[in-house]
C-alpha cells in the first residue's frame, strides 16, 4: 500500500511550481493558486464539470478551457433510446477569462454569452446548477434548473505530478453521493429528476499537463440498503506512486483503494469486463449499455473518449472488512485519449 495521505494545510504548489505535497486526502487541505503555476499558460487547463444520472438519463454541464480554448456544453444522455442531445458553445483564447474557483468546496461559476448563460452555485449543504440557451441558433432549447444535496464532508482530493515536466500536475477534487432533483428541458422534451433516484457528480479539475495522455476513469453513486454508496476509480494518467484515485465512499464516509484495474478496450468496449482491484476489495462484473463516443479533431487537437455506462455486479469491502453486495448499480468507465 503505498497511498500516502496528505493532512497538513499547504499551498498546493512551491514558489518554483512544483507540488508541494503528492498524495490523496479526503478534504481540501491545499490552496490552489493559479498564479503560481510556472508551467507554460498554453498548458493549464480548469473545468468543472457536474453530471447527474437516474437509471433513464444522464446530465453533464460543464464549463472548462485548456487556456487557448474553452467551452460551455451540456449534454442531455437518453441511455433508454440510446441518443445524446448537445449544446455547446466555443470559446476563443479563453486563458484566465472564466475566472474558475479556486477550490471545489466554495465559490460559484457563471458564464454568460450572447446565446447561452450557465451557473454553477456553491452553498452550504449542496450546489445550484442552471443553465439556458436564449437563441435559436444556439441549437437545442435549454431550461436546466437542478439542486444538489451534499450531505458528506469527505471525498477524494488528489495531486498527481507528470513525469514529462516538474511543473506539470494535476489537483483534481471529485465529490460523489450527492442526491439530485430538478428539471431538465432539452431535446423536445422535459426531464424531472428526484433525490430518490438520481446522484450528482462533480469532477473539478486545474492543473498543467503534458500535450499527450490517456486514463481511464470509472464513476457512480447508488443507494444500497438505505445509504449512499459510491466508488471512483482511475488509472494511466500522470505519476501514481505516491497514491491512486481509486476510492470508496459509504454513508458519508470515505475507504481508500490501492489498484483497481480494467481493460476496456479489450474484446469491444461493449463487451462484458471484469473490473478488478488488487486487494480483492473492488471486484466487479460490468455489464455495458451505451458508449458514448465523442471525438474532436481541430488543428493539432486530436481527443478521443469511449464513455461506457453499464451495470455493475459484484463486491466492495470497506476498510473494517464490511462488505458491500452491489446489484445491478448504474455506473459508467471511460477510455480516453488526448493530444490537446
Amino acid at each position: 500500500m503505498r497511498n500516502h495521505r496528505i493532512t497538513t494545510f499547504s499551498d498546493l504548489l512551491y514558489p518554483n511550481g512544483t507540488l508541494m505535497q503528492k498524495g490523496y486526502s479526503t478534504k481540501a487541505v491545499m490552496r490552489y493558486n493559479r498564479k503560481q503555476i510556472k508551467a507554460p499558460p498554453w498548458r493549464i487547463k480548469e473545468w468543472d464539470f457536474y453530471q447527474v444520472l437516474n437509471d433513464d438519463f444522464c446530465l453533464q454541464l460543464t464549463i472548462g478551457h485548456t487556456s487557448y480554448a474553452g467551452e460551455l456544453s451540456v449534454m442531455l444522455i437518453d441511455l433508454n433510446e440510446k441518443k445524446t442531445y448537445a449544446v455547446r458553445e466555443m470559446l476563443a483564447l479563453p486563458f484566465n477569462r472564466l475566472r474558475m474557483p479556486a477550490s471545489a468546496e466554495h465559490g460559484d461559476l457563471a458564464v454568460r454569452r450572447k446565446n447561452i448563460e450557465m451557473s454553477f452555485e456553491v452553498y452550504k449543504g449542496g450546489r445550484r446548477l442552471r443553465c439556458r440557451t436564449r437563441s435559436p441558433r444556439a441549437g437545442q432549447p435549454v431550461d436546466i434548473d437542478l439542486e444538489l444535496c451534499q450531505p458528506d464532508l469527505e471525498s477524494l482530493v488528489i495531486a498527481t505530478p507528470f513525469d514529462e515536466n516538474p511543473r506539470y500536475f494535476y489537483y483534481n477534487h471529485k465529490i460523489n453521493c450527492m442526491p439530485a432533483g430538478g428539471t431538465v428541458s432539452m431535446g423536445g422534451r422535459t426531464i424531472v429528476f428526484e433525490p430518490e433516484t438520481a446522484f450528482g457528480l462533480l469532477d473539478w479539475g486545474r492543473g498543467a499537463w503534458p500535450f499527450s495522455h490517456e486514463w481511464v476513469w470509472g464513476n457512480g453513486s447508488a443507494w444500497i440498503g438505505g445509504k449512499r454508496f459510491g466508488f471512483n476509480i482511475g488509472f494511466g494518467f500522470g505519476n501514481t506512486e505516491d497514491a491512486t484515485e481509486n476510492m470508496l465512499f459509504y454513508d458519508g464516509n470515505a475507504h481508500k483503494l490501492n489498484e483497481v484495474y480494467v481493460d476496456l478496450a479489450a474484446g469491444g468496449y461493449m463487451s462484458p469486463k471484469t473490473i478488478a482491484s488488487d486487494d480483492g476489495r473492488f471486484e466487479m462484473d460490468f455489464e455495458p449499455l451505451y458508449d458514448r463516443y465523442t471525438e474532436t479533431k481541430m488543428l493539432f487537437v486530436d481527443n478521443r473518449c469511449h464513455q461506457i455506462f453499464g451495470r455493475l455486479n459484484g463486491k466492495a469491502v470497506l476498510d473494517d472488512g464490511t462488505v458491500i453486495e452491489v446489484k445491478d448499480m448504474l455506473a459508467f468507465v471511460e477510455h480516453a485519449v488526448n493530444h490537446w
